[in-house]
């Protein structure tokens, strides 16, 4: 028997999510689900008690998912009976809005967001049970926590804060002659804005200079893209709106023959160069080790401090550099954890 029940009702645009009934009860739960999650495990037998996590995906690329796939996998893991009502408000901060509404007044036992815009309309939204985060950079800067040590709230989970510097810096090893960095990034996600920052520190301490162009939503990378005149790479943060349409920039990067560096591993696999980047599916599972100490332990989501992966791992793609007429050092091969692409 499968320790993870899991409900996959999609949500693609208000006129389905009118007519779409989102809140659905524990399969085999408990009465008064909330309430015994809030009291946690104490005393009782929790292997069989049963519980309903509501689970609000932003959008669908590969990171995201590959987040959702860890954290299914964690729960699956545990061995406990919880349900996982999946949302999906593809790419829609209305829709976003909408499932954290429904959350709010659903009997669920804790939320589940993946990433900053569905994760701060759950913070809004949801006050009566533990919401966790997933795949969020900047919980602070977000304003979904007090501080990354003591979130001071109902909120905490797990962030994917990238190596900006790193990244850059694996960058001027793979084209030396670099100096004028294009960034392509949401100008309404807090996450992608604070990467941008990061991004221009960094590019300081290496001499480099960063060219930014924005969008407020995937339809717009294109033309955004195009903008970057005399750009000498394009450095692709971890934006959800950008990172869906990563094809658009990977012909533009091929088309003018510079490197395209992503922030993660999972967009280099699509046809980034190289970069540093994080496990999303290690970054799920271990967000779901947090969901299960919620639910059985009784912990605090106020003290439980927000965690991340403290080891990012080289990701890169020999095929993808040629196609943009780069050449990846030995020594960076050497290095590498991960050789993915075709040759």
């Amino acid at each position: 028997m499968l320790a993870s029940q899991r409900t996959r009702t999609r949500l693609r645009g208000g006129a389905i999510l009118a007519v779409t009934a989102l809140a659905l009860t524990a399969c085999g739960g408990t009465d008064g689900g909330n309430d015994e999650a809030g009291s946690g495990g104490d005393g009782g037998d929790t292997a069989s008690e049963s519980y309903t996590i509501g689970v609000s995906q932003l959008v669908s690329h590969a990171s995201l998912d590959a987040a959702l796939e860890g954290f299914e996998a964690g729960i699956e893991e545990s061995g406990l009976d919880i349900t996982l009502d999946v949302q999906n408000a593809q790419g829609d901060q209305a829709t976003a809005n909408t499932i954290a509404g429904t959350f709010a007044s659903g009997d669920y036992d804790l939320v589940l967001a993946i990433a900053t815009p569905a994760a701060q309309a759950a913070a809004q939204a949801v006050t009566n049970v533990p919401v966790l985060f997933t795949a969020v950079t900047d919980p602070v800067s977000a304003k979904l926590v007090e501080s990354n040590e003591a979130p001071g709230g109902n909120v905490t989970g797990t962030s994917d804060a990238n190596p900006v510097l790193e990244q850059l810096t694996l960058l001027t090893e793979l084209d030396p002659e670099a100096k004028r960095v294009g960034i392509v990034y949401s100008s309404g996600e807090a996450n992608s804005e604070v990467q941008v920052e990061w991004a221009k520190e960094a590019a300081e301490e290496l001499g480099l200079e960063i060219v930014e162009a924005t969008v407020s939503n995937s339809s717009e990378v294109q033309q955004a893209a195009s903008s970057l005149s005399e750009v000498d790479a394009i450095y692709v943060p971890t934006d959800n709106a950008v990172v869906t349409a990563l094809e658009t920039l990977i012909g533009v990067a091929q088309e003018r023959q510079i490197p395209l560096i992503p922030a993660e591993g999972d967009s280099v696999a699509r046809g980034g160069v190289a970069t540093y980047g994080l496990s999303y599916d290690k970054l799920g599972a271990q967000t779901a080790e947090m969901a299960i100490r919620l639910l059985t332990e009784g912990a605090d989501p106020a003290t439980m401090p927000v965690e991340t992966l403290s080891e990012p791992e080289l990701y890169v793609n020999p095929g993808a550099a040629e196609s943009m007429g780069v050449e990846i050092p030995q020594s960076v091969l050497d290095e590498a954890d991960h050789v993915v692409g075709g040759e």
